[in-house]
């Protein structure tokens, strides 16, 4: 893997080339091993959380990481095209427009204990502005070599705070053309649905039952790119104890086993129905 600045990642996406890199400033990962009509995202992987915000900040370290999606880049690393966020959503949120990308509050708790300057904002908000500067290349790159393509976009949820039953999966569709993408959605949420875990979890999909798809990567895609569809597709964290803050990697393992087949053969049937 290879560190590089944002524009040598972007040159290197506009000259074809596959590469694996992180950015300069440890901000995102991306990897093409080959260009392929689909990519696999995972935004709120990153843990990370800038030292000189320690202090300040309310939060523990494991509320932090009880709201972010643990494991969710290792459940898709084997596919061709993966970009994946480093840094924890609590410095900055990928999935929220940059107006509202710091938190104040997070969860209904005060973020901070004194409010960030501006010089903190600015910082974490230029690596929010760069990473969708690799998203808007990867995207362009990718509808001009194949004329559609697909982005799914891995999510995790904290399915013990729900006071009912609540899908192993959960598709968030509110934000895309169902007209026009009904089908292969449903596609989606069946082959989903036809997982098998370890440990006796059972495996149920259902579209917008807890969250509806309102972020902001899914909406700057879909707004900016009229031939690429995003999956907004969250995973109840029955991959780890999510009070106590243990993952089961064999339950992860299981899920990237189940999905390098299941992602590239959903993405070769919506290939070739929009292509």
């Amino acid at each position: 893997m290879d560190r590089l600045s944002i524009s040598e990642i972007i040159f290197k996406i506009e000259s074809g080339e596959t590469f694996e890199a992180v950015a300069s400033d440890y901000s995102l990962t991306i990897k093409i091993d080959d260009y392929v009509p689909y990519a696999c995202a995972a935004i709120h992987d990153g843990h990370q959380f800038r030292k000189e915000l320690w202090g300040n900040c309310i939060h523990t370290e494991y509320e932090r990481w009880y709201e972010e999606d643990p494991e969710t880049k290792n459940m898709v690393r084997s596919h061709p095209i993966v970009i994946a966020g480093c840094d924890s959503r609590f410095e900055y949120d990928l999935n929220r427009a940059p107006d509202d990308a710091v938190f104040v509050t997070a969860w209904g708790k005060p973020l901070w204990k004194a409010p960030l300057s501006e010089a903190m904002k600015t910082k974490s908000l230029e690596k929010h502005a760069n990473f969708f500067k690799v998203v808007h290349a990867l995207i362009e790159a990718l509808e001009s070599k194949f004329g559609f393509c697909t982005v799914y976009d891995m999510h995790s949820y904290n399915w013990k705070r729900w006071d009912r039953e609540v899908p192993t999966w959960n598709l968030g569709t509110s934000n895309v053309d169902n007209e026009r993408f009904g089908n292969v959605i449903e596609l989606w949420r069946q082959s989903l649905s036809e997982i098998k875990f370890p440990n006796g979890i059972k495996s149920t999909s259902l579209i917008n039952d807890t969250f509806q798809g309102n972020g902001y990567f899914l909406k700057y895609i879909t707004q900016n790119f009229k031939n690429t569809l995003v999956l907004a597709t969250e995973i109840a964290k029955v991959y780890c104890d999510e009070y106590d803050q243990i993952i089961f990697p064999e339950v992860v393992k299981a899920v990237e086993k189940e999905l390098i087949t299941r992602i590239p053969k959903h993405a070769e049937k919506v290939y070739k129905t929009f292509s």
